[in-house]
């Protein structure tokens, strides 16, 4: 097509309404083309795609009425239309990803895993199907589609038709907007709360650690203590253990030397005697005079 606007359409209303026809239908297209190469490449049936209600992608309808306004001339050679087409489509969605970013605080599409991507907002494989549909846009579908909206006009109905569909089409957009801030607001206020969350079970999680850390100190410094008070336990034990021997032995040995000489002479009269009831008694008696008897020669 040599230029945007077809001659036979010279009023500003009728033009407008032109304008929004196509703006409507290359939408709807884009939509359809976004069905089904998502559905291709998922390998099943699509789920709705585009950020408005209604069956319509605006990026696709203002993107090839930019290529269709920037191309109008020069539509002729198929090279520059890949190129040129490309290259504004692709400058239409990295500043569509941009702005709803910026607005919304999201970002809607992320091509950051597809090789030779700027930002993720855009990226070779989308850019080159940009260009390709630019070609069919400007050598086929332009032409079709201009025919069958002049068509509308000839019948009298693309006016009111162009006008409604625009309300339609603004009220979709101030919905989709509103739906899509109180979505921003709505993950605002979870991120909120969970933040909040976080802090309260990290603060509870110290207060755990050092309620820990103070009954382990508790447990250890009792510890200590039994400790302490074991070992002068033990201490004292050991004291009376040892006062015990010595009294014992002090008992012992008063009683062995209470023996008289006769007591002596009937133990060394009778070397095997043995005790029927206090037989140990009797051998430590024993043993005791074999060590004193010991002493005393060492000391002669």
């Amino acid at each position: 097509m040599s230029q945007l606007f077809p001659l036979e359409l010279t009023s500003t209303l009728d033009r407008f309404c032109y304008l929004v026809l196509l703006l409507l239908i290359y939408s709807f297209l884009g939509w359809c083309g976004e069905m089904v190469y998502c559905s291709i490449g998922q390998r099943k049936l699509c789920e709705k795609r585009g950020f408005l209600n209604g069956p319509l992608c605006p990026i696709y309808g203002h993107g090839a009425l930019l290529v269709l306004a920037a191309l109008g001339g020069g539509c002729a050679d198929p090279i520059m239309t890949f190129f040129l087409g490309g290259i504004l489509t692709s400058a239409v969605e990295y500043a569509t990803s941009w702005a709803m970013e910026k607005l919304f605080h999201m970002r809607w599409w992320d091509y950051s895993n597809h090789p030779f991507n700027l930002h993720g907002r855009v990226c070779l494989l989308n850019s080159t199907l940009f260009g390709l549909a630019s070609v069919a846009l400007c050598h086929w579908v332009a032409p079709a589609v201009s025919g069958w909206v002049m068509r509308l006009f000839a019948w009298g109905i693309a006016v009111p038709l162009a006008l409604t569909l625009a309300v339609v089409y603004l009220a979709d957009i101030v919905l989709s907007v509103r739906s899509a801030i109180q979505i921003s607001t709505r993950l605002a206020k979870l991120h909120a709360i969970h933040q909040e969350l976080a802090e309260k079970l990290a603060q509870l999680r110290q207060e755990q650690l050092e309620n820990a850390q103070q009954r382990l100190q508790h447990l250890e410094d009792q510890l200590s203590s039994a400790r302490e008070a074991s070992q002068q336990r033990e201490n004292q034990l050991a004291l009376r253990r040892k006062e015990l021997r010595q009294e014992a032995q002090e008992k012992l040995r008063a009683l062995y030397e209470k023996q008289d000489i006769f007591e002596r002479r009937l133990l060394h009269s009778y070397p095997t005697l043995r005790s029927l009831r206090h037989g140990d008694a009797l051998n430590k008696l024993r043993e005791y005079r074999a060590s004193r008897k010991k002493s005393q020669k060492k000391e002669k």
